[in-house]
C-alpha cells in the first residue's frame, strides 16, 4: 500500500484552550500539562466502500475506532533515550493500514465513522512528545464502482476535551466539554512510515470478578490472573451514586502501578496507561445509595504472532523455563521492544533487545520489529553523535544490527545504517589511552546487575568495567569489519580490521593474566579527574577477577578456540570468580556455543532457571541474586529469557551459513536429553527436527527444512530431509 504522506494536523482550538496546547517532550520533565480529547467524524459516502486505506498519528498517545471498532493504540514509540531529552525528536512515525468489508462489514453500507481518544503528556519512559498536542488522520477510499477520495482531519471535525481524564485518575464526577470544531495546527511532526502492524489486544478477565459493593460499603479484594501480563485497565461499572475506586497492577503481591477512580453512572472504561499485572488490587468504597458493581480485567496488549515455534523436550523443567521465557518476551514486544511492561524504559536498553531479538527468532520468526528497533537505534545514534547513555549497548546494538541481517537476509538494513556506524565507532576510537585501549569513555555501563564489595557494576569504576568495554569494542569492529566486507566498503573494512588488531593486541597484552589464563577486570590505573562523575566512579586498587570479561573474551572470540575453551572451563568450575544475572548468562550460553561446549555445559547453565520459574511461572524474573537490600525484582522482564533461544539453538547445531537462511548447517544434540522436538521459524517456512537418545547419540527421527534452504552438512543418523 502507497500512500502519499499528507498529514493535517488538528487540535483543541487555541482561543479556547490556550492552556492545553503544548506538553513536556518526556517524563523527565516536572512540567504537567495534561489533557485527553474526544475526536470524530461521521463520513456517508454515496454507494458501498471497497477499500480503505488509512494513515495516522497522533502526540503522544491514542487509541482509534472506526465504525465502532478499535483499530489501533498508538503511535508507533520513537524509542528515545535517557539522554538529550531536552530537544525534539526528529522523527515522529505514522501507521498504515488497509480495511476491506472482509475485515469489516459495515463499510459495504457507505458508512465511515472515525472516533479518536488522544493523550497529551507522555506518562512512560517509552512515550515521547513534540511538545504539543495533536492528531491527524487521512483516508484513500475506493467506492465499489472504482471511483476514489480521500478524506482527512481538518476543521470540521469535531473535537471536545474530556476533563474527567486526569494523570493516574478518571473523575467521572466532572463533564466532558461541549463539542466543537477542531483547529488545523502546524505540522511539526512529519511523520515516516512505521512498519509495525497495530498490537494485538485481547480481555483477560480473573475468575469470579463480579465486585458488588453495599451502600456506605468499602470493599478490598485481590483478582489473580493466570499470567502477567502487559496491559491496560479495564473497568464495567454499574452505579447510580458515588462510586470511588483504586485499581493496582500487582505481578507477584507487591504494590505496583495504581489508577484512582470516581464513577457517578454506569461506565465502561478502558485505561490509557500501561501497566504489568498478574493480579489487580482493588479498593472501592460505595457513597451512594444503592449497590453498586465492579467487573475488573485488563486488556492485554502485545505485537501481533503470526507464527509461534515450540520447543518440546523430555525435561518438564525445561519446558517450564521456555514457556516461561515465551510468554515474557510476547509481552515484552509492543511498539518497540520493552526491558519490561513494569518499568518501560526507552530504546536505550539495546543489550535487553538484543536478546530479545534473537529469543524472537526461535518462538515467533518475525523480525520486523527488531529491525525497526536497529533502525530507530541508528536514528539515536545519528541524533547524538554516536552517544548513547549506555555506552557498552551502544556498541551491542553493531551485533544486533548484524545478526538481524543474518536472520533476514535484508542487505537494505546494513545499508539503512551504515553511517550511524561509523558515527557510532569513531566516537569510540577517540576514546583510546596511548596504551591502545578504550581509557576515557563518559562510563563503562552497563556490565551487570550486582554489586560486588558494594560497587554497582551498573556504572562500575575502571577495574571493573574496562575489559568488558574493550571486549565489546572489540566485539563491534569485528562484526564491522564483516558489514563492511557485504556492502563493499573495502577501505572501511581494512581501516576496522587494523583498529580491531591492535586492540585485540593491546587487550590482551595488558588486561590478560597469563599466569592465571583469566582476564581481569580492568585496570587500575586512576581514572581523570575531569572525568569522575556520578556514572563515572574514581578507579580502585583492587584487581578483580570474574565472570564478566572472560565471557566476553570467549564470546568475541579474541584469542583462539582451545584458549577460549579453557578460559570457558575455568568460568564454569572457578568459584571465585563470581556471580553473573540471566542478562550476562546469555554471552555466557552464546560463548558456550561458539565455542563447541554446549553439550557439556548448556543443561547446566539452563538449569539455573528453575527455580525461579518453579517460584513464578506467570512471568520472567528479572535476576537470580538480590544486587541490593530492598531493590524488588519485576516478573516481566524478557532480558533474562535467553534459554527460549539457547535450548533450541543448542539442541539444533544451527549456524547460518549465508543471510536470510539460504544456506545453513545443523548438528543435532540431545545435551543428555531423552527427546526432543525443535522447531525454528524462518522467512521460507518452519524447520522442524525430532530426535530419540540413541546407542549412539541422538537418533534423528524427522528433519523437515523448507525446500528454499539448502542444508550444507550432514551428520550421523541423518534421516531424508523432506520439505514442510
Amino acid at each position: 500500500m502507497r500512500m502519499e504522506p499528507i498529514e493535517k494536523w488538528i487540535w483543541l482550538p487555541q482561543d479556547q484552550y490556550p492552556h492545553l496546547q503544548k506538553t513536556p517532550l518526556t517524563v523527565y520533565e516536572e512540567e504537567v500539562n495534561y489533557a485527553v480529547v474526544e475526536i470524530a467524524k461521521d463520513f456517508r459516502l454515496e454507494s458501498p466502500i471497497r477499500s480503505v486505506a488509512l494513515r495516522f498519528s497522533a502526540d503522544t498517545a491514542f487509541i482509534l475506532e472506526v465504525n465502532d471498532r478499535h483499530i489501533a493504540t498508538g503511535p508507533s514509540s520513537i524509542g528515545g533515550d535517557f539522554l538529550f531529552n531536552e530537544r525534539v525528536y526528529p522523527q515522529q512515525y505514522a501507521t498504515e493500514l488497509e480495511l476491506t468489508p472482509s475485515d469489516m462489514d459495515t463499510l459495504s453500507s457507505g458508512a465511515l465513522t472515525f472516533r479518536a481518544l488522544v493523550r497529551m503528556q507522555p506518562r512512560r519512559m517509552f512515550e515521547i512528545s513534540h511538545g504539543h498536542g495533536g492528531f491527524f488522520l487521512t483516508a484513500h477510499v475506493t467506492l465499489g464502482d472504482g471511483t476514489k477520495t480521500v478524506l482527512m482531519t481538518d476543521e470540521t471535525w469535531d473535537i471536545r476535551y474530556l476533563e474527567q481524564y486526569q494523570p493516574s485518575m478518571y473523575d467521572g464526577r466532572k463533564q466532558p466539554h461541549e463539542w466543537t470544531k477542531a483547529q488545523i495546527i502546524p505540522n511539526i511532526w512529519h511523520c515516516l512510515t512505521s512498519p509495525l502492524e497495530p498490537c494485538t489486544e485481547h480481555i483477560v478477565a480473573p475468575k469470579n470478578n463480579l465486585i458488588t459493593i453495599a451502600p456506605g460499603e468499602t470493599v478490598e479484594c485481590v483478582l489473580e490472573l493466570d499470567k502477567i501480563y502487559a496491559c491496560y485497565f479495564l473497568l464495567d461499572v454499574k452505579t447510580t451514586g458515588l462510586l470511588h475506586c483504586w485499581v493496582t497492577g500487582s505481578e507477584t503481591g507487591e504494590l505496583g502501578s495504581a489508577e484512582e477512580y470516581y464513577f457517578t453512572e454506569n461506565t465502561n472504561l478502558r485505561g490509557f496507561d500501561m501497566h504489568s499485572a498478574g493480579a489487580l488490587i482493588v479498593k472501592a468504597v460505595n457513597e451512594g445509595d444503592s449497590i453498586a458493581t465492579i467487573r475488573p480485567a485488563v486488556l492485554a496488549s502485545h505485537y501481533p504472532v503470526h507464527t509461534r515455534a515450540r520447543t518440546v523436550t523430555s525435561d518438564s523443567d525445561l519446558n517450564l523455563i521456555v514457556d516461561v521465557c515465551t510468554h515474557t518476551l510476547q509481552y515484552c514486544r509492543q511498539t518497540l521492544h520493552l526491558d519490561s511492561p513494569r518499568h518501560c524504559e526507552p530504546l536505550a536498553c539495546t543489550g535487553d533487545y538484543y536478546i530479545a531479538s534473537l529469543m524472537t527468532q526461535f518462538t515467533f520468526g518475525d523480525q520486523t520489529l527488531s529491525a525497526f528497533d536497529v533502525r530507530r537505534t541508528a536514528q539515536l545514534l545519528r541524533y547524538h553523535d554516536g552517544r548513547m547513555f549506555h555506552t557498552t549497548y551502544s556498541l551491542i546494538w553493531v551485533q544486533m544490527l548484524w545478526d538481524v541481517y543474518m536472520l533476514t537476509g535484508d542487505t537494505a538494513l546494513l545499508e539503512d545504517c551504515e553511517d550511524a556506524l561509523h558515527i557510532l565507532l569513531t566516537r569510540f576510537h577517540s576514546y583510546l589511552g596511548s596504551n591502545g585501549l578504550i581509557e576515557t569513555p563518559p562510563d563503562y555501563m552497563f556490565i551487570d546487575w550486582l554489586y560486588p564489595d558494594g560497587i554497582n557494576l551498573h556504572h562500575p569504576p575502571k577495574a571493573l568495567g574496562q575489559t568488558c568495554m574493550n571486549l565489546y569494542y572489540y566485539g563491534a569492529l569485528k562484526t564491522a569489519v564483516r558489514i563492511c566486507g557485504v556492502l563493499n566498503e573495502i577501505g572501511m573494512k581494512n581501516q576496522y580490521q587494523t583498529r580491531m588488531q591492535q586492540l585485540q593486541k593491546a587487550a590482551c597484552s595488558l588486561l590478560f593474566d597469563t599466569e592465571r589464563g583469566l582476564f581481569f577486570e580492568g585496570l587500575n590505573t586512576p581514572t581523570p579527574e575531569h572525568l569522575v562523575g556520578t556514572l563515572m566512579p574514581q578507579n580502585v586498587e583492587k584487581r578483580y577477577y570474574r565472570q564478566h570479561g572472560n565471557i566476553l573474551a570467549a564470546y568475541f572470540g579474541i584469542f583462539d578456540k582451545s584458549i577460549c575453551q579453557s578460559i570457558l572451563h575455568k568460568v564454569m568450575t572457578d568459584s571465585t570468580l563470581g556471580d553473573i544475572q540471566p542478562y550476562f548468562t546469555h554471552f555466557l550460553l552464546d560463548a558456550l556455543y561458539r565455542n563447541d561446549l554446549h553439550e557439556t555445559y548448556t543443561k547446566a547453565v539452563l538449569e539455573k532457571w528453575i527455580a525461579p520459574c518453579k517460584e513464578c511461572s506467570k512471568g520472567l524474573v528479572e535476576g537470580f541474586i538480590l544486587p541490593q537490600q530492598g531493590y524488588q525484582f519485576d516478573h516481566s522482564h524478557a532480558w533474562g529469557g535467553t534459554p527460549a533461544y539457547a535450548l533450541p539453538l543448542a539442541l539444533s547445531g544451527l549456524q547460518i551459513a549465508e543471510p536470510g537462511y539460504k544456506k545453513i548447517s545443523l548438528a543435532p544434540n540431545l545435551l543428555g536429553l531423552a527427546h526432543a522436538h525443535v522447531e525454528i521459524p524462518t522467512p521460507h517456512g518452519m524447520i522442524c527436527l525430532d530426535m530419540t537418545q540413541g546407542d549412539n547419540g541422538a537418533q534423528i527421527n524427522t528433519l523437515h527444512v523448507p525446500s528454499e534452504i539448502t542444508v550444507i552438512n550432514s551428520f550421523h543418523n541423518e534421516k531424508e530431509i523432506t520439505s514442510c
